[in-house]
């Protein structure tokens, strides 16, 4: 049988999917605060999303990531419900 060319820490294909979700999060989260007016808040929620992610970024068990990737969905909806209210 032929050896594999992937290397051996390559991501499966949920793993990989499971990394693009949580891009994706983070990147709306980004956006999101980047809409907040105030500077000193923006700089704020910047380097609590970023701690989260880094501080999070070597979790391994599937259950954990599931509740994390829940847990700052619902961050990021309030962060906007907030914002829109702040709007009207």
């Amino acid at each position: 049988m032929a050896a594999s060319r992937l290397p051996p820490a390559a991501l499966s294909l949920k793993q990989f999917l499971q990394r693009q979700k949580i891009l994706q999060l983070y990147r709306s989260m980004l956006r999101t605060i980047d809409q907040v007016p105030e500077e000193e808040d923006r700089r704020y929620l910047r380097s609590w999303a970023r701690e989260e992610f880094r501080r999070n970024k070597g979790a391994t068990d599937p259950d954990a990531i599931r509740m994390m990737i829940t847990q700052a969905n619902m961050h990021l909806r309030d962060l906007q419900r907030t914002l829109a209210l702040a709007r009207s």
